[in-house]
Order: C-alpha cells, then sequence, then structure tokens
C-alpha cells in the first residue's frame, strides 16, 4: 500500500474538505506523483476559486514537469492577485533563479522574508549569493498545505491552541425535534456530568465516548455543541487537517497535543468529526502509518496517557461501518447513538426555526414539513436557499423586499431531492448482513425491518 493511501482514503472520506485535499495535494509532489496533485489542486480550484495555495500548487507543479516558463506565468498572475502571498514570491523567486536571473530572483526572496521570515532558504541563499548563505540556523526544507516552510519552530506549533475553544452559546432550545435523540443524550451524557458525586458514588466515571452516527445533515454536529452548551463545558472541534501529518510520528503528537488541551480545560466536550477518517478499520490499513495513529487515539480514549476524567469525547459519523471495531469496545465509544433524519414534528419545528428573521408571510410549518418526508435538516436549508434566491431576483427587479410564503418553499421542496436516501441504502446492507452485534438495530427500526 502507498503511503499516500491513508490520506486518498481520509479523502474519500471528506471529499469537500479542502485543507485535506491540499495536503494530500502536497503529498503527491513529494512522492513525484505530478499529475495526481495537479488534478487535486484543481479540484480545490473548483470548491475554492480563490485558493492561493492551490495555484501555487499548480505553478509548482509545472516547474517540476519542466515548463518553467508556464509556471512563471502563473507565480506571475497569482501575486497580482494576491500580492502578500509569501510562498508564491518564494516560488517565483526559485523560478527566477533556475532561470539565472538573480536580480529579480534576489527580489521576490527579499519580499518573501518581509512578509513571512520563517521562510529563509539556505539553498536558495546559496544560489543567489554565489556563496556561502547569509547567517541563519540551517534548517531542512518541509512541505505543507500552506506553502514551503522550515522545519524547527515551526513543527513544535500546536495545531490548535486554547484560542480554539469555545463556550457555546448554543442550546437544545435552539435545536428542532429530534427529541428522542436529546433524551439519550440527558440521560447517558447531561446527568452524569451535572450530578458527578452522584454518579461518582457508583464508582462511575464522569465523561467517556459517545459515537453520534447517521446520514449526513442531519444534525450531528449541531447536537454536539448543543450538548457543550447544556452543561455549559468547553467545546473543541476538531477536523482530520489539524491532526495528519506528512511526517513520521507527528501526527500522534497532534493527537496527543489535542486531547491534553481538552483535559487542561476539563469539563470539556472534544468533537471529531467525520471521526471514521482518523479512526478506520486497521484490517484495511495494513502496515500503513495509519496504523500508530489509530493506537495513539485507542490509548488516549482509554486515559493512558492522561486523565480523562471530566473529559467527553463525541464523535461524529456518516460511515459507521469503517470505524475500527476496537472503538466499540467498553471505555471509548461505547455509547452509540442513531442520529435519524427529522420526523414530521421535528421537519415542522426545524421549519419554524429557520423561518425566524426571514421576511416571511403566512407560514404554514405543517404543510411545507408533510411535504418534506425524508428530508435532512441540510435539505430544509436547501429549500429554504432557493426559495430565497428567487424571491431576492424579484426583489431586486422590483427593488423592494418581497416576503416568502408557503407555496414559495413548497415549490423549491419539489426542486431538492432528500439527501439521505442514498445513505440508507447502503446503510441497509450493513444493518441486514453485518448486524452481528446489533450495532444497527436503530436503522432496522427506522426503516421498519423486522430482525
Amino acid at each position: 500500500m502507498s503511503k499516500l493511501d491513508p490520506l486518498r482514503q481520509a479523502v474519500a472520506v471528506s471529499p469537500d474538505n479542502v485543507p485535506l485535499l491540499l495536503l494530500l495535494a502536497q503529498s503527491c509532489l513529494n512522492e513525484w506523483s505530478l499529475d495526481e496533485a495537479r488534478s487535486i489542486f484543481e479540484r480545490v480550484l473548483r470548491l475554492d476559486s480563490a485558493r492561493p495555495e492551490a495555484k501555487a500548487g499548480i505553478a509548482r507543479v509545472l516547474h517540476l514537469a519542466g515548463k518553467t516558463s508556464e509556471a512563471v506565468v502563473r507565480a506571475e498572475a497569482l501575486l497580482a492577485e494576491h500580492p502578500d502571498f509569501a510562498p508564491a514570491h518564494l516560488l517565483l523567486a526559485r523560478l527566477h533563479s533556475g532561470e539565472g536571473n538573480r536580480t529579480a530572483a534576489q527580489s521576490n526572496y527579499d519580499q518573501a522574508l518581509a512578509l513571512d521570515p520563517t521562510l529563509r532558504d539556505a539553498g536558495l541563499e546559496k544560489e543567489l549569493t554565489g556563496g556561502a548563505p547569509k547567517p541563519a540556523p540551517e534548517e531542512p526544507e518541509k512541505v505543507t498545505a500552506q506553502g514551503w516552510t522550515p522545519e524547527g519552530d515551526e513543527e513544535d506549533k500546536p495545531a490548535v491552541d486554547a484560542s480554539d475553544i469555545e463556550r457555546p452559546k448554543l442550546n437544545f432550545a435552539d435545536l428542532g425535534g429530534m427529541e428522542s435523540v436529546k433524551d439519550e443524550i440527558r440521560m447517558k451524557i447531561i446527568h452524569p456530568l451535572k450530578n458527578p458525586q452522584l454518579f461518582k458514588a457508583y464508582g462511575k466515571k464522569i465523561g467517556g465516548g459517545v459515537l453520534l452516527y447517521g446520514p449526513p445533515g442531519c444534525g450531528k454536529t449541531l447536537l454536539s455543541r448543543a450538548t457543550a452548551g447544556e452543561i455549559q463545558a468547553n467545546f473543541l472541534s476538531i477536523g482530520i487537517h489539524q491532526i495528519l501529518d506528512l511526517y513520521l510520528g507527528n501526527s500522534e503528537k497532534n493527537l496527543h497535543a489535542l486531547f491534553e488541551l481538552a483535559r487542561t480545560h476539563a469539563p470539556s466536550v472534544l468533537f471529531f468529526d467525520e471521526v471514521d477518517a482518523l479512526a478506520a478499520d486497521r484490517n484495511d490499513l495494513k502496515r500503513s502509518a495509519g496504523r500508530t495513529l489509530i493506537n495513539q487515539f485507542l490509548a488516549e480514549m482509554d486515559g493512558n496517557v492522561g486523565n480523562n476524567d471530566g473529559l467527553l469525547i463525541l464523535g461524529a459519523t456518516n460511515a459507521p461501518w469503517h470505524l475500527d471495531p476496537a472503538f466499540r469496545r467498553p471505555g471509548r465509544f461505547d455509547r452509540i447513538l442513531f442520529v435519524p433524519p427529522p420526523d414530521e414534528p421535528a421537519r415542522r419545528a426545524i421549519i419554524e426555526v429557520m423561518a425566524k428573521e426571514k421576511p416571511m408571510d403566512r407560514l404554514d410549518a405543517a404543510a411545507v414539513a408533510k411535504k418534506t418526508r425524508d428530508f435532512s435538516g441540510a435539505d430544509l436549508k436547501a429549500v429554504f436557499d432557493i426559495a430565497i434566491e428567487r424571491s431576492l431576483a424579484r426583489a431586486m427587479t422590483e427593488n423592494r423586499v418581497i416576503p416568502l410564503n408557503t407555496d414559495d418553499l413548497l415549490k423549491s421542496a419539489k426542486d431538492v431531492k432528500p439527501s439521505t436516501k442514498a445513505w440508507f441504502e447502503s446503510a441497509k446492507n450493513y444493518a441486514i448482513y453485518s448486524n452481528q452485534s446489533g450495532f444497527y438495530d436503530d436503522v432496522l427500526e427506522f426503516l421498519g425491518i423486522k430482525k
């Protein structure tokens, strides 16, 4: 298995994660997979057309492919759009130096250092001066998703720090529907954290791990943030790009640092979105470095490397079948909650929440809820977005605010296909054929299938 495969697998799980795509593209460059790198950089630009890192990445691909002139043109165009993007100045300095244009190279290099002194390049300085580089600590070059930076102090910077911790004001009252899931969370999470002495009297630790799974767009992330708000705990949301690192052992260090940060700010909620990308089944990874990251994750959850008392670990996933079974062992993600699409009363509550602070006229939330069966919360938001776009088009023509009404929402609902159906098609197979432990019983119950 290629050492790029874990990153490719993570991208397959989170295909629109721009930082993760940039990390994979830079890794492809390091492995000299130029075609794949360029394809991924172009994919990033389709998601975010102004992303300077991707434009610089394409220029570097061209340079490595021997198309230096085109690379120079692209780098110069990038600097015309983003004159303060230091990695582009450094790239252009290298390109000019390769063509023998030392004056232009020195100018770009000086600008790069003025914008970001950490970009100092001893090798390039030697080329520009024709001898020894300027006095500076000689450091090996490191490629990151942001550009070229030297190892050293930069490597020791944490993926997140205390400034990333928040105290959510959101609570369950702000979320429409999901009452049965809220009740389960109250019993399994909130009551223990609000009554610690009572639970300790029975030898129960406060905290632990809870896995939320279900179709995308049904509120798992909002539910996690609202849980922290309910218990007035600190909340730290973690994305895969904050953990994965190109260099051996750094991903494990990043993960440990995140757990330590959460421990020092307990009571706290440490939330891992798309956790299956970090906790994939080790049988699928074979000898990949991803196995050591999973082992580190398990050790952190077990509290072997730190005291987890008062630390609640929440994981959200759309693909629980890809999770390593070891994560479901008691003491880890031993509490598993299915977050289904909202039922009709829940959809009505969500629609009423979404209608707040919007120009509405004669809203019949019940009628809209009835016509949006199987819609997720994200699907309902799409209904509002389409209706608003149509009203805005009319409003700009007539130069006045045109309120939304029930008919507008019903018309928009016809243009939105429920995204949950595709998820249930996959989940149904796992629930029927790979459910020896009863892990997917809630899915079967939701689908009305008898065991």
